[in-house]
């Protein structure tokens, strides 16, 4: 690395001089990219004091006041305060002369712990400049020397000028963390979100407050306004969380459906309801968007739910070819379960019914509710009596009281009642 210096130096001393001030954009000699590929290759690699040498041999022979910069910063970055500020100092006598590296002067000065000079040099410089970013570096002094109530009155004074979000981010946390003062601290940047916006950092800082504060309503307020700001997923999840945690399942459906922003969760809540009509709607659109049968599936399922008690021939066909499309792409027993069901309950075709019910039962032959449709396949063929041994072992199993089951029962112990009160009465004529 010391062979590249020196060969930095010696091309520098063989290129020529120029006597005025160069434009920054202006090349003053051939080997000008060749040095800044230089620096920033050392700067990529941390080497950041000789990168800063590098500048400064760009400084000397260029004479551009962004070289000295680049120096002095990487010196910075290097831990060199001293340096910077005894280079600094050769440059100039008047401190206020170059802002720019009269705030290099004041960060390395804080950084020494030199913090009456610093505060000194910082409230000077934001007088003279009435930059913001000077007012951070003067109330940054204060805050260094535990002055809290002076740097917030500094950065009062910058985030009057321009409504800065990052001034009023540093005033929340001296408000918050410093003074204890946790309400203004809230307060001050609700009135700015409301005024200004809800930008990520003020949103964030927002939801860090509440999250310790644990309040709950004020974090779902946040999350809300930064969702509208960002459409982030995961904030989407965070107001799904809170709303379910609060159990406001209508708010959060009002949420998913302007939103959009979790279909699944929304179907599961419409199902949830009852509300079948916009479940298999939505489902119906999920299909439509991913191929994926099941959607298909719970769309036809929600669709005969909807209209259960009055459904027309024409509905009850199409639930039946949905269905029967899906069991031809997807073997899961919920489908069989429900087809073989249908066609079985409307007597659209027991007999196939029933063959779907026994492909399911192969797989779980101890389901109460697959092993009812059985039941319920028998009665409807006028096997009573086999369809109450099937029910029978059903009211038995878990799932057995289901309000379906138990009606079942009542039908089938009717029907054989009925059956024995026609045999007797055939007895009798006999």
């Amino acid at each position: 690395m010391y062979r590249v210096i020196a060969f930095i130096v010696t091309l520098l001393f063989m290129s020529a001089c120029s006597s005025q001030p160069p434009r920054p954009s202006q090349k003053v000699f051939a080997e000008e990219d060749l040095y800044i590929m230089y620096a920033l290759d050392a700067q990529q690699h941390r080497n950041y004091k000789m990168a800063s040498e590098v500048y400064e041999l760009l400084y000397e022979k260029a004479k551009k006041k962004e070289y000295l910069y680049r120096s002095l910063e990487n010196e910075i970055v290097a831990k060199e305060y001293t340096s910077v500020i005894k280079k600094i100092d050769d440059i100039t006598d008047d401190d206020l002369e170059d802002f720019k590296l009269t705030r290099l002067k004041i960060i390395s000065l804080i950084e020494l712990g030199e913090l009456t000079r610093a505060k000194e040099l910082a409230v000077k410089l934001a007088k003279k400049s009435g930059d913001a970013n000077d007012y951070i570096l003067a109330a940054d002094a204060y805050i260094k020397n535990r002055e809290f109530t002076l740097a917030l009155k500094y950065l009062d004074s910058a985030y009057m000028q321009e409504y800065n979000e990052k001034i009023l981010d540093k005033i929340s946390i001296i408000l918050y963390v410093n003074l204890h003062k946790s309400k203004e601290a809230i307060a001050r940047l609700e009135t700015h979100s409301r005024i200004h916006g809800c930008s990520e950092l003020i949103c964030n800082r927002l939801i860090g407050f509440y999250s310790n504060e644990n309040n709950i309503d004020g974090l779902l307020s946040v999350y809300k306004r930064l969702y509208e700001k960002t459409k982030s997923v995961a904030v989407a999840k965070k107001i799904i969380q809170i709303y379910s945690y609060k159990r406001e399942y209508l708010k959060l459906i009002d949420f998913l459906e302007e939103s959009r922003a979790d279909d699944e969760v929304l179907l599961q809540l419409y199902v949830a309801a009852k509300d079948y009509k916009k479940a298999y709607k939505l489902a119906e659109e999920l299909y439509k968007e991913s191929g994926d049968y099941s959607y298909l599936g719970q769309s036809a399922i929600y669709k005969y739910e909807a209209q259960k008690g009055k459904i027309s021939k024409e509905v009850l066909n199409d639930v039946i070819a949905k269905l029967q499309k899906v069991v031809k792409h997807s073997d899961e027993t919920l489908y069989l379960n429900y087809l073989g069901y249908i066609l079985i309950d409307h007597e659209v075709d027991v007999k196939k019914g029933m063959e779907y019910i026994r492909e399911v039962l192969k797989r779980q032959p101890n389901s109460a509710y697959y092993l009812d449709s059985l039941a319920w396949g028998y009665y409807k063929l006028h096997n009573c009596k086999k369809a109450k041994g099937i029910i029978d072992r059903v009211v038995k199993l878990e799932g057995g009281d289901d309000a379906e089951v138990l009606e079942h029962l009542k039908k089938i112990d009717k029907c054989l009642k009925k059956r024995k009160s026609t045999r007797k009465k055939v007895k009798k004529r006999k």
